[in-house]
């Protein structure tokens, strides 16, 4: 199977313009299958049979992965096979009887405005890797964008005069406006932080390291972790809590779910409507808790 996977990850990028964090996800959750198989003297895509790929999701269960993710390798093996038999690289679809495991879904985690408040404000000295920090947090929590968005933002995408960046996955664009405290933070970042990391580099991302490197993904979570330790905030939180938090007040506050929506990215509104199902959820909490006749 092995042989056919770059194809099938280029396939993703160019056919079906599928974003980075996408292919990540189906080429490491299929060379684990395809280790899987290999172990099993399985080597040929055309080998490959339904009880296999069963065998393979209850040896992923016993793992002891969660629903989500053993859900989400059962995703990547159909989106695969399926793409093998329209090649006519194998005559019948192996996945095609293979069940993904129900996913309770669950609300996501989300700040509450105080908390928020505390995290953003942890950030407070003028050394340059505070001033970073403090408008990536700023920008984070104002915009809502992916961590990655965030990393990838480059200094043409930044218009400071009207308040908004423009985003770009997987080739599409959208425009996201910002507040004057996430500006206040970004013109100080760039008035004295930026250049103190470059240390005389040239560079065209928005936000980089201590060596003058693009950030990443694992530094930007650590920073969030230590500043969430430091705030007293007791969740277990990531960067993509400040995008919940985001989507989640701003419906909370009486935003139009379609422009949440817009400013997220989701292509279907079915993914956006969470966040107002949680805020009916809040609304039905204080009234239990505060009327007389409940």
């Amino acid at each position: 199977m092995g042989i056919e996977l770059p194809l099938f990850i280029d396939y993703l990028k160019e056919d079906k313009n599928a974003s980075e964090s996408t292919v990540s996800s189906y080429q490491r959750d299929l060379r684990r299958l395809d280790k899987y198989l290999a172990e099993h003297g399985i080597d040929d895509v055309q080998s490959v049979t339904a009880t296999n790929l069963n065998s393979y999701v209850l040896y992923l269960e016993r793992q002891g992965l969660s629903t989500a993710t053993v859900s989400r390798n059962v995703a990547s093996m159909k989106a695969f096979f399926h793409y093998a038999c329209r090649k006519h690289k194998i005559e019948n679809d192996p996945t095609e009887t293979i069940k993904a495991p129900h996913i309770e879904k669950k609300m996501p985690d989300i700040l509450s405005k105080e908390e928020t408040v505390r995290l953003l404000e942890q950030p407070a000295g003028d050394s340059p890797k505070e001033l970073r920090d403090r408008a990536m947090l700023e920008l984070l929590y104002a915009t809502g964008v992916r961590v990655t968005e965030l990393i990838s933002l480059e200094i043409p995408d930044v218009q400071l005069g009207m308040n908004y960046i423009v985003c770009r996955d997987a080739g599409k664009e959208r425009v996201i406006p910002f507040g004057e405290n996430a500006r206040r933070s970004l013109e100080r970042y760039l008035r004295s932080g930026r250049d103190a990391l470059l240390k005389g580099q040239e560079s065209s991302y928005l936000f980089v390291n201590c060596s003058g490197k693009m950030m990443s993904r694992q530094g930007f979570w650590k920073l969030i972790k230590q500043y969430a330790s430091r705030a007293g905030i007791v969740a277990d939180i990531t960067p993509h809590t400040l995008r919940h938090s985001f989507a989640a007040h701003l419906v909370q506050n009486g935003a139009d779910l379609k422009a949440v929506q817009e400013m997220l990215g989701h292509s279907d509104i079915a993914t956006t409507q969470v966040y107002l199902n949680m805020n009916v959820e809040r609304v039905r909490s204080v009234y239990r808790e505060a009327h007389p006749r409940r």
